[in-house]
């Protein structure tokens, strides 16, 4: 039975429990979502829901020290970072808001008979949500937002540990306008899940989430014919190919492997180095981790007790098949891991292919670009990258070389509300955020004039 519960990863205390919902719960939310969809999107304007949206993301962003405070108890989150991640959430609520008059427009074609023809993109239902504990309000936001302004309306399912956020969600949604029905909170268990894909009211489903759970979800939606948009895990590689400046290249690197504790999809696990810069770049980047303070709310506790044991156990057999770690002692105290870093990992080694979910950076020494590229497509997933070289024409011949969704160069953090995000491999398909992002869930219909 699935449970939903607050557990404070920092002390394990559970805060707060919520009852799973009820077969017939799940029917009323699906039979809320389709009322909705029939009723109020049909009949609304993409103007009206614009501005529904609008209001939606200013209230993200007047309630963040509120919704900082939720998340920091149901996940770990250090309390600034947490209420950064809501302003996001607003930032990205409003931005659909703002140009899904453009991105949404109608798109004239050129056909060969003469005849009117253009394609209008609509809604085409209602949607199913399931949705992670790592960002409980980026990644909502960046799902549900677009689909709501396309004219779907949404049945949400949102990790079982974080209920609270997830009912904070719903609430602003209702407070910005949007009518019963139109997001529905469902406190669904694994079962349900496969109840609510399979009815016929329902017309997609996105997941974000673990590779297990999303191949799951797809052979579930592909069996009923539905539409799925996956975004799963990542190992995503951070290259340093050519940079006059290392201090800058490290605090890039320490960005993108560190933020949310490390636990997050797309950050930089993979570090390669040329070697003309390596042992430099090895010494400064092992002072920056070695620096990094809980007390300082630079990172905070690990998800959960199960998070901390698989990240453990993956790093010890790291070290028995011959890895060494060259910052940290894979020793937590409680939840709380110490930001760590390893070197001589080799093919041979499980930790080789797999993701490390949690504040662990890989080191690897690399002499060629062939190499670097060959290194960092050597795994069996591929959803970002970040590629430091001050020569911007060599590093985009080897973004195009990369099997990734994302290649950002010469920075961290360049995602953007209007910016898609995505993958390929098994880091999933499909893209959200952006124009992209919108489409994902429309009907592009077809209209021609015959006279």
């Amino acid at each position: 039975m699935t449970s939903y519960a607050v557990t404070n990863p920092a002390t394990g205390e559970v805060v707060a429990e919520y009852p799973t919902a009820t077969d017939a719960q799940v029917e009323e939310a699906i039979a809320s979502a389709q009322k909705a969809y029939q009723e109020w999107s049909r009949t609304t304007t993409l103007a009206e829901r614009c501005a529904l949206a609008k209001k939606a993301g200013e209230l993200f962003i007047e309630r963040k020290e509120e919704l900082g405070k939720i998340i920091q108890r149901e996940m770990g989150k250090p309390l600034a970072d947490s209420i950064g991640e809501a302003e996001f959430a607003g930032e990205i609520t409003a931005k659909f808001g703002e140009m899904a008059p453009e991105w949404l427009a109608d798109e004239e074609l050129k056909v060969d008979d003469g005849l009117r023809t253009f394609i209008r993109k609509q809604g085409i239902g209602v949607i199913l949500g399931i949705m992670p504990w790592n960002f409980p309000y980026y990644q909502v936001a960046r799902f549900a937002s677009p689909n709501l302004v396309l004219g779907n309306t949404i049945v949400l399912k949102h990790a079982e540990q974080c209920p609270e956020s997830a009912l904070a969600i719903e609430q602003i949604f209702r407070d910005a306008g949007f009518p019963e029905g139109a997001y529905v909170n469902v406190f669904a268990s694994h079962d349900q899940i496969s109840t609510i894909i399979a009815d016929d009211r329902v017309q997609g489903v996105s997941l974000t989430g673990s590779e297990r759970a999303g191949a799951i979800v797809a052979e579930q939606a592909g069996k009923h014919l539905k539409k799925c948009v996956l975004e799963l895990g990542g190992s995503d590689p951070f290259l340093v190919l050519d940079t006059s400046d290392i201090d800058s290249a490290v605090q890039h690197a320490v960005t993108g492997r560190m933020e949310n504790s490390g636990q997050a999809c797309n950050g930089s696990k993979r570090i390669i180095v040329m070697d003309q810069y390596f042992d430099e770049f090895v010494e400064k980047f092992k002072q920056a981790v070695s620096g990094l303070s809980a007390d300082n709310d630079d990172f905070g506790p690990l998800s959960s007790s199960k998070a901390t044991e698989t990240l453990t156990q993956q790093v010890a057999g790291a070290v028995e098949q011959g890895a060494e770690i060259l910052v940290g002692n894979n020793e937590p105290e409680g939840n709380f891991y110490t930001p760590s870093v390893i070197s001589g990992v080799t093919p041979s080694m499980d930790v080789y292919t797999e993701e490390l979910f949690g504040p662990v950076a890989q080191l690897y020494r690399v002499s060629s670009d062939e190499e670097a590229v060959k290194l960092a497509n050597a795994t069996p997933y591929g959803l970002g990258s970040i590629v430091i070289c001050e020569d911007l024409e060599r590093a985009e011949q080897i973004g195009n070389q990369l099997d990734v969704g994302m290649v950002f160069i010469n920075g961290a953090g360049l995602e953007g509300a209007d910016v898609p995000f995505g993958g390929v491999k098994r880091s999933g398909y499909g893209r959200e955020l952006g124009r992209g992002g919108m489409e994902e869930f429309a009907n592009k219909k077809l209209f021609r004039f015959a006279s």
